[in-house]
């Protein structure tokens, strides 16, 4: 069975939470476990929206920290299928905090997770192929694989010489 192509903006979602007490630790900024839970979430969904499958995460390949996230703050979490692969799909998600007075948003975190989808079984099923389309979409897709190959190589299922996408940047 072929499946169709899909773009990248079909998987796009978009997650608001309100930071509350319960989020935080003792200094007042949010736990960086509840935000890998909400970026989680939404890649879920993202990654669920591209192959209408059930989908599980199959590894959290980066996660950047760059700024503490206040109690109170506003938080919107954007994702969106970068790549897909055979069975599996590579979520970028992009953390940004609202000035709740002002309005202002900016950029806090970002995150790339990988999911596979499954069948009822747990064995993975075949996913579209992803069609990027903004110049943002365009180069995360490319980097996606070598993102792969790298991580193929470190887990020893990949022979860095083999690594065409990789040695491309070297060379």
């Amino acid at each position: 069975m072929s499946l169709k192509p899909k773009y990248a903006r079909e998987s796009a979602t978009i997650t608001t939470e309100h930071v509350l007490p319960n989020d935080t630790n003792p200094l007042g900024n949010l736990f960086g476990g509840r935000l890998l839970e909400w970026m989680d979430t939404s890649a879920a969904i993202a990654a669920q929206r591209h192959c209408k499958r059930v989908v599980v995460t199959a590894t959290v390949n980066n996660v950047s920290f760059n700024e503490p996230i206040k109690v109170g703050s506003v938080v919107t979490l954007e994702a969106k299928v970068s790549r897909a692969f055979s069975t599996s799909m590579e979520v970028f998600i992009d953390v940004f905090v609202e000035d709740t007075v002002t309005g202002d948003r900016r950029k806090s975190n970002n995150a790339i997770y990988t999911f596979v989808a499954i069948d009822q079984n747990g064995s993975p099923l075949p996913v579209p192929e992803l069609i990027p389309e903004t110049e943002e979409e365009q180069e995360r897709h490319a980097g996606a694989l070598r993102r792969k190959q790298l991580a193929l190589i470190l887990a020893g299922k990949m022979k860095a010489s083999d690594a065409t996408e990789l040695k491309a940047l070297f060379a």
